[in-house]
């Protein structure tokens, strides 16, 4: 009989290759051109002095700082990520905590950046309004999201992952996860113990 942890590591096992990829027109994109669409257009914003932004709360913000310095130190890629906390602070206080990602995404985003924009639930409103701002500095857009399948964060990017669970750590672990699969893309699949 399976244990929990059994049980637990084979759901997790199985949420990779159940993550649905979207395009902006939410036709299905099989998740490894996706993939290569990350790949490929955040080498696109480096080589024409463009950067990557990543935002994300919570778990997502650990996610977002983790590999806003891996695609800086792994992958050889300009990336940012917004979470200094006298930052955040200050916009939350002054602007309101719906703001604190738009505001900086709009005074620092340029036509050509990546936005990769991170939220579990996909309803976050300092997320949402982050992929609008960057929409409107010319960002190309990258959701992440999952629970429900209608959460408007699926509906913002040129391309959208979803995660099809609700609870935290699968989907948090997932985007991870494909967000490791980009950088590990490039040098080819780990040799296996």
């Amino acid at each position: 009989m399976p244990t929990y942890l059994d049980r637990y590591f084979s759901t997790l096992g199985a949420m990779g290759p159940a993550t649905q990829a979207t395009a902006a027109d939410g036709r299905q994109v099989p998740l490894a051109e996706a993939l290569a669409w990350v790949n490929d257009t955040a080498r696109g914003a480096h080589a024409a002095g463009n950067t990557v932004i990543f935002v994300g709360n919570g778990g997502s913000a650990g996610i977002a700082g983790h590999m806003a310095t891996d695609f800086s130190k792994v992958g050889g890629v300009r990336a940012i990520t917004f979470n200094d906390a006298s930052s955040l602070t200050c916009l939350g206080n002054d602007l309101g905590y719906e703001q604190v990602f738009a505001h900086p995404v709009a005074m620092h985003g340029r036509p050509g950046d990546l936005l990769i924009a991170i939220s579990s639930s996909g309803r976050s409103a300092n997320i949402l309004n982050a992929a609008k701002a960057g929409r409107q500095k010319g960002c190309k857009v990258l959701t992440l999201s999952g629970f429900a399948p209608d959460n408007p964060l699926r509906a913002l990017g040129d391309v959208n992952f979803y995660v099809p669970a609700s609870a935290y750590g699968f989907v948090e672990i997932t985007h991870l996860a494909l967000l490791h699969a980009v950088l590990d893309s490039r040098q080819g699949w780990p040799t296996p113990a």
